[in-house]
């Protein structure tokens, strides 16, 4: 018989050599690499700060990073029971998750805001920013455990409680009375199955023990449908009494230091956000504590509302940034027909109409922080322009995430559709902002309530956006058509969401060109043409597409 020959050496099997691949973007400073972040930073107050940032986006970068990966990868598990068969209702988390956590909260992600120094929220509003870009599904109990406070504070002694938890800035993960830990987080639970957003069709019921009224002791009957991050140490969450619709302080732990009954009946088994558990749960005669008058739940929750929009523009945005920032790094270490794809003059229309839309979305929710700050000071024209402004960024910001972000993975081919990247990830995450806190349908209706019910938040749109209308023939033209529509109530009913997106692109060019920004005329150029802000890479000629991708993401 004759022997085959095999060859000897190992290189005489190698079948290819790995060339024409971008370098890992690693452990790269997602701060300084982003002028227009600096710059927000700086416009809107939080200057200041500026150190305290830039440390916070070396940990995102580095840490975060990462450990983002595992924490997805590892999701978070219900255990209803303990191996005695004793209910616990308790989630375990992979200690990524816990890792993330502490670096959020140790920053003030929850915290800086309510200190009272000057910058502070636009400091913690830059940091977020940095946060979402690396692990998106940590923010959510970080933003709801920060919007409780203005909520919390509806009811003083309720707030002198709890508000020095979430103060101290620390991130303790253990299952104890609240009053036994370094910090705490906290939730909201206030959706049920046959309302939905319609809370006021909710059914769960509250019961006083003693006195009825705010402040008092109540029991809770009910279910919700949603209740994200369930292991937070209390929740805000609505219920039925015989004065109305109320708001409710439920925390996991009685007074007496028992566990509160409170039953997680599954998780949510969701298309991104994994990191982060989502549940149904179940209040058998729950204690419960009222915060605000009675029958005056929805406007009291609503202060909490209001920051957890705040939190989805600013999420959205960052969103897009990483995704963009992705592309462009790929397009820079990538050759194909015969040239690098960031030289080619397509993929440079597509890379710099992205980053039209990362720097205009950055530059509208870092404006809308800044109002919030001055209303928090008693501007009460920032008040009143942030009523409106905020459901008009929710809208079209966290809409547009979705696309942007799915072009950027266009942009890597086949590799930016494989878990190893995190542009799926991103991907996956990007639809909740838009669905959280009242999705694309209810922010439109806010806007329209606004306009209607509250016609001096709307003065304040105009006072801002008027003195803008010489400035590009798109934004006098969609001013008219947003007064055309007010004019015609049932137009404007049937036509919100046009009259919503005819705002937001006139608030973004506005911030733009307010910024001094050199992308102001460029998007301006783009998207407040006919064309509009159809699908990217359709920058019309003229706009130096080199320039634009340089200033995202300097090489």
């Amino acid at each position: 018989m004759t022997r085959t020959s095999f060859p000897s050496t190992r290189s005489e099997l190698d079948t290819h050599e790995v060339f024409n691949q971008p370098e890992p973007l690693v452990a790269y400073d997602p701060f300084e690499r982003h002028p227009a972040l600096r710059e927000s930073l700086e416009r809107e107050g939080g200057g200041a700060f500026e150190d305290r940032v830039r440390e916070f986006a070396r940990a995102a970068s580095a840490e975060i990073g990462p450990l983002g990966f595992d924490a997805n990868e590892f999701t978070p598990r219900l255990r209803s029971h303990d191996r005695f068969g004793h209910r616990i209702d308790q989630v375990e988390y992979h200690p990524a998750y816990h890792r993330i956590m502490a670096i959020g909260l140790d920053h003030g992600l929850a915290s800086l805001t309510w200190t009272g120094e000057p910058g502070g929220r636009i400091a913690r509003s830059a940091m977020v920013f940095l946060h979402n870009q690396f692990e998106a599904g940590t923010m959510c109990p970080i933003t709801m455990t920060h919007a409780v406070i203005p909520a919390l504070r509806a009811q003083p002694e309720v707030a002198a409680e709890w508000e020095p938890r979430v103060l101290a800035a620390r991130y303790d993960e253990r299952f104890l009375p609240a009053s036994q830990k370094r910090g705490v987080t906290l939730g909201m639970a206030m959706t049920e199955k046959q309302g939905g957003s319609d809370v006021r069709a909710n059914t769960t019921r509250a019961t006083p023990l003693t006195e009825r009224g705010a402040g008092r002791e109540y029991e809770l009957v009910g279910h919700k449908w949603f209740c994200s991050a369930p292991m937070c140490d209390a929740f805000l969450t609505l219920a039925q009494t015989d004065d109305g619709l109320s708001c409710f302080l439920v925390p996991r732990f009685r007074p007496d230091g028992s566990p509160n009954p409170f039953r997680i009946m599954r998780l949510k088994d969701k298309l991104g956000n994994r990191s982060n558990a989502s549940s149904e749960i179940e209040y058998p005669g729950t204690w419960a504590v009222m915060v605000g008058q009675p029958g005056r739940g929805v406007a009291t929750i609503i202060r909490m509302v209001a920051e957890t929009r705040l939190d989805c523009v600013i999420g959205s945005a960052s969103l897009i940034h990483k995704a963009v920032v992705e592309a462009i790094h790929h397009a820079r270490g990538r050759e194909a027909f015969g040239d690098r794809l960031v030289d080619q003059p397509l993929m440079g229309n597509v890379l710099a109409d992205l980053s039209l839309e990362s720097e205009a979305a950055l530059s509208l929710a870092m404006f809308l922080a800044g109002l919030f700050e001055r209303a928090s000071g008693g501007d009460e024209q920032a008040e009143r322009l942030a009523r409106i402004a905020t459901p008009v960024a929710k809208y079209w910001v966290c809409k547009r995430a979705v696309g942007a972000i799915n072009e950027a993975q266009e942009c890597l081919g086949g590799a930016g559709y494989v878990e190893e990247s995190i542009l799926p990830r991103l991907y996956r995450e990007a639809p909740v902002n838009a669905i959280w806190e009242g999705s694309g349908n209810v922010q439109c209706l806010d806007v329209l309530r606004a306009a209607q019910r509250d016609p001096a938040s709307l003065e304040a749109l105009l006072v801002y956006l008027e003195p803008r209308r010489g400035t590009h023939e798109g934004i006098a033209a969609r001013l008219d058509e947003v007064a055309r529509l007010l004019k015609r109530p049932e137009d404007a009913a049937h036509q919100a969401r046009a009259l919503t997106e005819d705002l937001a692109l006139c608030l973004q060019a506005a911030v733009l060109v307010d910024a001094e920004s050199p992308l102001a005329e460029a998007f301006c150029a783009a998207r407040l043409t006919p064309r509009g802000a159809g699908l990217h890479g359709t920058l019309p000629p003229g706009v130096d597409s080199a320039a634009v991708v340089e200033r995202t993401f300097p090489a």
